[in-house]
């Protein structure tokens, strides 16, 4: 009796399943069609880079090849991977500490000077790239600066907008209060600093950091204009490949090379975020 009467309590103890309400189907709906949007692009491109022979209207390639990825290894193809590298990660390491350095004056101006500053800080984005690398071209000339530097500066104004915006949306939630009681309990400034400031501010410092990498990494226009082909990075040979009759399969590869390293990053930036939310 006692095991009959107890069972309808075990079953209505039970969890009942998740009804499948709009509300939870069209998020994931949505998802599904943003990811097949973003990825469904570089289904040709992969084809495209292991080809062979590919001609129209065959769904697939005749035949198969990895000569275009082979060629990746080339010592033009990597020393143009090497600048490209060294220009990205240059720009995020300026960039990103300029944006910290401008996100914190602002907060430190009046209301109104910071409005005007911040609105200055943001005109790269409404100047067109090409009127900003031509009149920053003539300056640098007249400076005689070094082509490489030039670069980076140029894209380091470019970066400086976004680096900016994540810093200042990231200060604007920003508890202050454990600064203070680090100061209470003794810690030097510039532990202050490393220990308290830059750890609560990791998660910008790293969207900031892979925003500016991409500015560096995936440029094109500033590195032609300014660097005046002495500068070949990976896009500038992607756009000589494309540019070429019959060089499908050398573009899907260097397509590929030049996709790698930021989906690479974004994926080591994203396990690192998880991996600091997820409890000790």
């Amino acid at each position: 009796m006692n095991a009959l009467a107890s069972a309808p309590a075990r079953t209505g103890s039970r969890r009942p399943r998740a009804a499948l309400s709009p509300r939870r189907v069209i998020p994931v709906v949505l998802g599904a069609a943003l990811l097949i949007w973003v990825l469904l692009p570089l289904v040709p491109v992969a084809l495209w880079s292991v080809a062979g022979e590919w001609r129209a209207p065959a769904v697939l390639p005749e035949s198969w090849s990895v000569q275009a990825l082979t060629s990746l290894a080339t010592p033009e193809v990597l020393q143009a991977g090497l600048r490209s590298a060294a220009l990205g990660l240059g720009v995020a390491i300026t960039g990103t500490a300029l944006g910290a350095l401008a996100a914190f004056g602002l907060r430190q101006l009046p209301r109104t000077p910071a409005r005007i500053l911040g609105f200055i800080l943001l005109t790269p984005l409404a100047i067109p790239p090409f009127a900003l690398v031509m009149g920053a071209n003539v300056l640098l000339l007249t400076a005689r600066v070094p082509t490489f530097a030039a670069v980076l500066i140029v894209l380091t104004v470019t970066a400086l907008p976004y680096t900016t915006y994540m810093f200042h949306v990231a200060l604007a939630s920003y508890d202050w209060r454990f600064e203070e009681v680090a100061r209470t309990l003794g810690a030097s400034p510039t532990r202050v600093l490393l220990s308290v400031r830059m750890a609560l501010l990791a998660p910008a410092i790293a969207r900031a950091g892979f925003l500016a990498f991409l500015v560096g990494w995936s440029d094109y226009i500033t590195t032609v204009l300014i660097g005046g082909g002495q500068l070949r990075t990976l896009p500038m040979l992607l756009g000589s490949a494309a540019s070429t009759t019959g060089g499908e399969q050398l573009t899907a590869a260097l397509s590929l090379a030049m996709i790698a390293p930021p989906v690479i990053l974004l994926i080591l930036l994203a396990r690192s975020g998880r991996h600091r939310r997820s409890p000790q």
